[in-house]
């Protein structure tokens, strides 16, 4: 393990997330909310020194392998959860630091699971920084740090792939680096592009700004307590429920559209099957709902948009779907479960590693019926390698291992079955919602300090897909 290197790359991670802190500051001194400088200023000051401190000599040896990208993404994520929990707890805000700890580990693995009761009655800056932490997690701190980085070394894929979801990973073009600037050149526009159309729909600018960046890391922190339906807008549901799934999709596809390679976007099929999955949802609830509602019309409305919230792992919510009937509840469950594409800053197990265990089981299926039959496991029409769908069967075992760890520790609590194992799935597979008092209305503040720290663990284990934090224990020193 070149662990010289591993530093150096934290420390590249630990100055940008120090240099972000400056823009609370920012907001802070627009609303007059001047304690927000030492909230705030320690914590960056903090971490730009840390950071300076790694990066000031270059190490002599700049290899990088998965081991090396592993390791280092999880203990910078770690770390700057760690530091960037502090502006809550100096602020007094939150003044408890494992519910800090909570609050800024949901923000940057964008699983949007709240402690806060009274969102309403924190300031600007702390409301903005808890939902910039969306934004930096939704693409990743260190593919920010990718796309300012100079290096040509071929080796810098291994840390992409650390931080990418998804059963496989690959450059757009031949350098990381500027595959890493083309996704965050996409994901930035689109961000602009929402705030846009918020403003145009009668959302006060510094609220278009909050929801597009927690709709950009499909996390779900609003400034509000009932969430988007607080506006009671058609215009906006649609508009945030629209850029949500368009977050969900793989980030190659949009570059595939803006080349003019249209025919390797509309082959692509994870995304056919994702927006399949969608509308069969979204028809099967709103026809299992409709007696709730007063129109078709308002149960379509609701339906979509908590399908779309759902599914994106974003945890945006327009209705209180405790109050659903159960098969609706257990129908969203699922999608859960089943997450968005590949490549995209939603969460869940990711649409294209569903495809591909589905598709290994029917071909087992096969086998067994046939012996002599050959049958491959195919995506878009090109057969899988064996080490992806080994991949995917891999690491569905291990997390419904840890899934299962996770729900014994968490049942010390004392909850219903229903409710601890309802914390444990929101959290793995960063949705930020579950069932009963961990739904859209509730929240996760009279969890035990050691609950929350398990929890955390889950969203970075749901976050980093469980391999970077299992290297990161199990590394060894070279």
């Amino acid at each position: 393990m070149n662990y010289k290197m591993v530093y150096y790359i934290m420390g590249q991670i630990c100055k940008v997330a120090g240099l972000a802190m400056i823009l609370p500051i920012i907001v802070g001194g627009i609303y007059g909310e001047h304690h927000v400088v030492t909230s705030f200023g320690i914590p960056s000051v903090t971490m730009i020194l840390l950071g300076i401190l790694a990066t000031v000599k270059r190490p002599k040896d700049k290899t990088v392998f998965s081991s090396e990208g592993f390791v280092s993404v999880a203990a910078s994520w770690i770390a700057v959860s760690a530091i960037g929990a502090l502006p809550f707890v100096i602020s007094g805000e939150i003044p408890n630091y494992f519910d800090a700890l909570f609050e800024t580990v949901s923000g940057f693995t964008t699983t949007g699971a709240t402690i806060l009761s009274d969102v309403e009655s924190m300031s600007k800056s702390c409301l903005f920084w808890r939902a910039f932490t969306h934004w930096l997690g939704g693409m990743g701190i260190l593919m920010f740090v990718l796309a300012v980085m100079s290096s040509n070394d071929s080796r810098t894929m291994h840390m992409m792939r650390a931080e990418c979801a998804g059963p496989n990973v690959g450059r757009l073009v031949s350098k990381s680096s500027v595959t890493a600037r083309i996704l965050y050149g996409i994901y930035m526009s689109l961000t602009v592009l929402e705030i846009i159309l918020l403003f145009c729909g009668g959302m006060p600018l510094y609220d278009c700004v909050i929801h597009a960046c927690s709709s950009a890391g499909t996390g779900g922190f609003s400034i509000y307590s009932d969430s988007i339906g607080h506006y009671n807008s058609l215009y906006i549901e649609m508009v945030i429920a629209a850029f949500i799934l368009l977050f969900g999709v793989n980030f190659n596809l949009y570059y595939y559209l803006i080349i003019r390679k249209y025919a390797l976007a509309v082959k692509n099929e994870e995304v056919r099957v994702y927006f399949g999955i969608i509308i069969t949802a979204t028809a099967i609830i709103t026809a299992n709902i409709v007696h709730l509602y007063s129109s078709f019309g308002d149960a379509l409305r609701h339906s979509f948009f908590m399908v779309a919230s759902t599914i994106t792992s974003t945890g945006f919510a327009t209705a209180d779907i405790t109050e659903w009937p159960v098969f609706s509840q257990t129908l969203l469950l699922l999608l859960m479960f089943i997450g968005s594409c590949a490549g995209s800053t939603g969460g869940g197990m990711k649409v294209a590693r569903i495809m591909i265990i589905f598709k290994t089981g029917v071909k087992e299926l096969k086998y067994i019926a046939n012996p002599r039959a050959v049958a491959t496991v195919k995506m878009d029409g090109k057969p899988v390698e064996k080490d992806v769908v080994r991949g995917a069967t891999s690491y569905m075992v291990l997390f419904m291992l840890l899934m299962a760890i996770s729900l014994l520790l968490i049942s010390l609590d004392k909850y219903s079955i229903e409710e601890s194992a309802s914390a444990v799935i929101t959290c793995m597979n960063n949705i930020g919602f579950g069932v009963g008092r961990f739904g859209p209305n509730g929240g996760f503040g009279e969890l035990t300090s050691f609950s929350k720290v398990v929890l955390c663990a889950d969203m970075l284990l749901g976050r980093l897909e469980i391999y970077p934090l299992i290297m990161l224990f199990a590394s060894k020193k070279r």
